[in-house]
């Protein structure tokens, strides 16, 4: 139903979009010492788990990562596809064939989940890569890319 589509989609959207500011972060987070991780108890137990052992963890996570954000596009892509037929005059937006073509490719989908789904969080996340650490939720998104 269209109604679940709209929550998928900003789901998905959002998880894809924490998950690239996570990147972002946590490589800015390697370059800084203890003392200027913060003391936010959330960040204080992300960079715990991140750096825990030999280091290993940072590599895992980016792997993870990987596959939570394919899978996450997978669904998005779904979500956002048209599949209107063309030449009935029915077209969306009431735009030509051939720009309706396109849009069936699922290619404009595509271009604004880029946009607002990566590079928008990850300008975000380098802007405030602690305030970004100290949210409950990077801690959780962590342990589910590192399993």
């Amino acid at each position: 139903p269209e109604w679940l589509s709209v929550i998928l989609f900003f789901v998905f959207m959002s998880i894809v979009g924490y998950l690239e500011g996570m990147q972002i972060a946590f490589f800015a987070v390697t370059k800084m010492t203890k003392d200027e991780q913060g003391d936010h108890r959330c960040a204080k137990k992300t960079c715990e788990l991140l750096f825990k052992g030999k280091g290993h963890n940072l590599p895992s996570f980016m792997i993870g990562r990987q596959l939570c954000v394919t899978l996450c596009f997978f669904i998005i892509a779904r979500v956002t596809t048209l599949n209107v037929e063309t030449g009935t005059g029915e077209n969306i937006f009431g735009v030509s064939d051939p720009i309706q073509n396109f849009f069936n490719t699922g290619l404009l989908g595509a271009l604004i989940t880029t946009i607002v789904g990566s590079v928008a969080w990850q300008l975000v996340a380098s802007a405030f890569p602690i305030g970004f650490l100290s949210f409950p939720l990077t801690y959780l998104l962590l342990v589910i890319c590192l399993l």
